[in-house]
């Protein structure tokens, strides 16, 4: 019966051709979890966290440090409100690729119809699949096209929000980001002892002076110590409580691992101000830090090298400290740089 060897045929040349797909998307897949793995290793998990008082939801100027775009918060206790810029902090809709419709919405939708109607008359999401095969291929082709979509539709609104969040901060927040008086490598220049800042000609609503720079420049190696300690009473000293409840969970989850992070060998290489300003009794400031270190993540068993290297590298974080009366600065958030 030839038709039923041929039917044989073509299923199991498309069963072949669907779990060559599989393997190719899980090959690329891999080593994209393994380095995100490796590099949000140090503290912070690599993510943006903690909060910017009312400006938790707008972004930080762009300094000579960290010249691109931030990211926005993955982990925040600042619920979006009144004060805030609420053009940045609601997600963007309609448009191109807006949630609510749009040309992106409509699009997708198009391409499930048609692929669930194909499959009610038998020709499949792009036609002639069949059976078992059509409904694998269906589910892989659904999964590609909702990837495509929400990584696209994450580029048009982080982009928007940004240039919103700009809009704001030159309407209303100061005149931005500080110029440099130095161009902020190793030491010297007005003392030598700050490292890698870059001072700025303290235009900002609230001025930040050489004993501030020298105590950002303290605290981005204390904490990074503590953290590798495992001193969760030492980051209490160093950072506002939301941070260290962030730790405490980072912290956490390497020990559900059976893990250590390491981070050791922390030299600021440049350093400036994106903005500072007071909110009633409370004086914020955000900083572009490029920091030298060597990360590394170890088995606490046998002391092995599970992720990371023993190589020095380079980062480069918006961080922004918090000061209130009668006390220090404290780390409030960490913001990574796209």
């Amino acid at each position: 019966m030839p038709g039923i060897w041929e039917t044989h045929m073509t299923f199991s040349q498309r069963s072949r051709t669907l779990f060559k797909t599989l393997a190719v998307m899980l090959a690329l897949a891999l080593p994209t979890a393994l380095v995100i793995s490796s590099a949000d290793a140090r503290v912070g998990g690599g993510m943006s966290s903690g909060s910017r008082g009312s400006r938790t939801y707008s972004a930080p100027p762009s300094t000579t440090t960290a010249p691109g775009s931030t990211s926005q918060f993955n982990r925040t206790y600042t619920q979006p409100g009144a004060g805030m810029n609420s053009a940045a902090a609601a997600p963007a809709r309609g448009g191109l690729f807006g949630r609510a419709g749009g040309f992106m919405g409509g699009l997708a939708a198009g391409f499930l119809g048609a692929g669930l109607l194909g499959m009610l008359f038998g020709g499949g999401l792009f036609g002639g699949l069949g059976g078992l095969s059509s409904i694998l291929g269906l589910i892989i082709q659904i999964v590609l096209v909702v990837v495509v979509v929400r990584l696209a539709m994450s580029w048009w609104q982080r982009r928007h929000t940004q240039q919103a969040a700009y809009a704001n901060a030159d309407a209303g927040s100061g005149p931005g980001p500080q110029t440099n008086y130095r161009s902020g490598l190793g030491g010297g220049g007005l003392g030598g002892g700050l490292g890698g800042f870059g001072f700025g000609a303290n235009n900002a609503p609230l001025e930040i002076k050489p004993d501030d720079y020298e105590a950002f420049e303290r605290l981005l190696g204390d904490v990074q110590t503590a953290w590798s300690n495992e001193d969760v009473a030492k980051l209490h000293t160093l950072a506002t409580p939301e941070m260290v409840s962030y730790f405490e969970q980072d912290l956490d989850q390497n020990r559900a691992r059976n893990v250590v992070n390491k981070v050791t060998n922390v030299k600021l290489l440049q350093g400036d101000l994106a903005e500072a300003w007071r909110e009633g009794e409370t004086e914020y400031a955000t900083v572009a830090l490029r920091f030298a270190l060597t990360d590394k993540t170890l088995d606490r068993n046998s002391g092995a090298v599970v992720a990371g290297s023993e190589q020095p590298g380079e980062a480069t974080e918006i961080w922004t400290f918090a000061r209130r009366p009668g006390s220090g600065w404290e780390l409030s958030a960490i913001q990574q740089t796209n």
